[in-house]
């Protein structure tokens, strides 16, 4: 097929090269033109405006943002020729995702909702998936791109169902990287060592995938991003949104997005997620021995895939 794709970050970046293994023919287009060259070198085209992407089989995004979306969204819509098929794979509000589906209804263009689970080494390795939502047709017409990048794509409605599932997957997240923060911490401060408890946890009854994937970052106490801090703050914000607007109380989901402004706020917002276990540490008195450091002071700039 031949493909347009917006936002060429870590994510956007890892599931281009994807799509350029399995021989797709892709044009990329990002908002800072340097953070595309290296998909031109991987084989891909770059594209000078986001509209010169029309013509291609479909266009999709991968963004940091709402705002970031609805921008891109117009200019493409605006053009004077329009792209058969939108998908979006980005986290993203679901009101901004409802505007989006409205003006590009209109304009003939079908809209697909299709935010991507898992990180650029999930991506690279084929693992990741996707979860969508929109007409049934553009689902059919995006599957087979979706499963070359991820191992699967799963369709649950018409409408915006997609959104509401990821971003409770990204709540989901957040408790459960603070819970694994809490027991890894309880368990170093009467001396047993997170290494060993990590193997026992992955070989018991809740260990899961994503404990088993995040053992050598605990083991090393590597920040490598993989998903920021103030990324999955942005994810917890749309997810109490919600749970407000419909009068769901979510207590634990609250204190975990305390917790996440007080690692942004000791320099960890642009690194990994995982921040909270050092942020835990350090609550309990115990200092992280290994691993990569903050930068020096709190950090105000999210470093966007777009």
């Amino acid at each position: 097929m031949s493909i347009g794709w917006i936002g060429t970050g870590r994510m956007g970046g890892a599931m281009v090269r994807r799509l350029l293994q399995a021989g797709h023919h892709v044009t990329v287009w990002n908002r800072t033109p340097e953070r595309a060259e290296p998909l031109r070198a991987a084989g891909a085209d770059v594209a000078a405006d986001p509209r010169d992407l029309a013509g291609r089989d479909v266009v999709i995004t991968s963004l940091a943002a709402s705002a970031d979306l609805e921008e891109v969204a117009e200019r493409i819509l605006a053009g004077p020729s329009r792209p058969p098929l939108l998908v979006d794979t980005s986290t993203v509000s679901l009101e901004a995702s409802r505007r989006v589906r409205e003006a590009a209804a209109p304009a003939g263009v079908p809209f697909l909702s299709a935010p991507v689970s898992g990180n650029p080494s999930a991506v690279e390795a084929g693992t990741a998936s996707f979860v969508c939502s929109g007409s049934r047709e553009a689902f059919e017409r995006a599957r087979g791109v979706l499963e070359t990048i991820g191992r699967k794509a799963t369709y649950v409605g018409g409408q915006d169902e997609a959104r509401l599932l990821k971003i409770c997957h990204n709540l989901l997240l957040g408790v459960t990287t603070q819970g694994l923060a809490e027991v890894v911490v309880l368990c170093e401060s009467l001396g047993v060592d997170r290494d060993v408890f990590m193997e026992f946890i992955n070989d018991s009854v809740v260990g899961s995938t994503f404990t088993r994937y995040k053992t050598d970052a605990i083991s090393r106490l590597d920040m490598t991003p993989t998903f920021t801090s103030r990324l999955l703050l942005k994810d917890l914000d749309l997810g109490l949104h919600e749970a407000s607007s419909r009068q769901v109380p979510m207590p634990v989901i609250g204190l975990v997005r305390t917790l996440l402004l007080s690692a942004i706020a000791q320099g960890y917002g642009e690194l990994d997620f995982l921040s909270l276990l050092t942020v835990q540490a350090r609550a309990a008195g115990l200092e992280p021995s290994e691993g990569r450091r903050p930068a020096t002071g709190p950090t105000d700039q999210i470093e966007e895939p777009s």
